[in-house]
């Protein structure tokens, strides 16, 4: 079946936990329809690292929205942030939580398993490739995958591991928009985080709004 995941980085932030993040905009597609549609939030600290604080997953059936039952931001309800990217990945470190949300469940690990590879994907091939397992503890024979990510690209391969998922996802494309197309994402943007405030009113009703602007001053 044809799926598509479109990952959108915003120039919106919106402060999470004291943290001023990035707002990311993500489009799960599926034979054309929109499974879900999703804000996360991320940050970097001052070694590097880049962390995960929260998400917003709307979804999605019949062109409308049923609800965000998953969402979670870091300081509200006993949810904590987590690294999505070590600034300096080693083979043979401990695994590192990618978020903790105990209300829903939530408490995905991952683990450096190599650097250095080249992998290929439809888009091109890519060098000094950083190869990670990621699991989810509490869904343990579904929620394991490894993923491939490239030097300022991100994630260009997402494989399952075991468990009855198959899908392989990876990297098609990658555009870089302009002054409209980025006045319209945030548009876009900014009308999924006004109608956050009413579908998740305990969790996402409790931060304040993305607003434009940098990351950092």
């Amino acid at each position: 079946q044809p799926h598509q995941v479109i990952t959108t980085i915003t120039d919106l932030t919106k402060v999470i936990d004291g943290v001023r993040s990035v707002v990311i905009w993500e489009r799960d597609i599926n034979e054309g329809r929109l499974l879900e549609g999703e804000l996360a939030f991320q940050a970097q600290d001052d070694d590097g690292n880049v962390w995960n604080l929260g998400e917003y997953p709307e979804e999605w059936s019949g062109g409308r929205v049923e609800g965000a039952p998953d969402t979670w931001i870091a300081g509200i309800a006993g949810a904590s942030g987590g690294i999505m990217m070590r600034a300096a990945p080693r083979p043979g470190t401990p695994s590192y939580r990618q978020g903790f949300a105990p209300t829903i469940e939530f408490a995905d690990r991952a683990k450096v398993l190599r650097t250095g590879l080249r992998d290929c994907v439809p888009l091109r091939c890519f060098t000094h490739v950083l190869l990670t397992d990621e699991t989810n503890p509490n869904e343990p024979g579904d929620g394991h995958q490894h993923k491939f990510y490239a030097p300022g690209i991100g994630p260009i391969r997402a494989a399952p591991v075991g468990g009855h998922e198959r899908e392989v996802l990876v990297l098609t494309r990658i555009d870089r928009l302009g002054p409209d197309e980025l006045a319209t994402v945030r548009r876009r943007a900014l009308r999924i985080d006004k109608r956050a405030y009413t579908v998740s009113r305990r969790v996402y009703g409790r931060t304040p709004p993305a607003v434009p602007g940098p990351a950092t001053p």
